[in-house]
């Protein structure tokens, strides 16, 4: 029993299941990609901070 009208309904099932998946997961994805790139940066450092590690290490390095 050949059936092509049955068999053309499948094709074209599939292949919009194969487009369907990818551009759900892109939808999805697309507003917490917005989020975070909107985020603003982290501040500069501003170099090192004077702790008493930081001292203790400066003192053993002296010549």
């Amino acid at each position: 029993m050949d059936h092509p009208k049955h068999e053309n309904s499948r094709r074209r099932f599939l292949r919009l299941a194969a487009t369907a998946a990818p551009a759900a997961v892109a939808v999805a994805v697309a507003p917490n990609a917005a989020a975070e790139v909107a985020k603003p940066d982290a501040p500069k450092s501003r170099g090192l901070r004077d702790t008493e590690h930081t001292r203790k290490y400066f003192e053993s390095a002296r010549f």
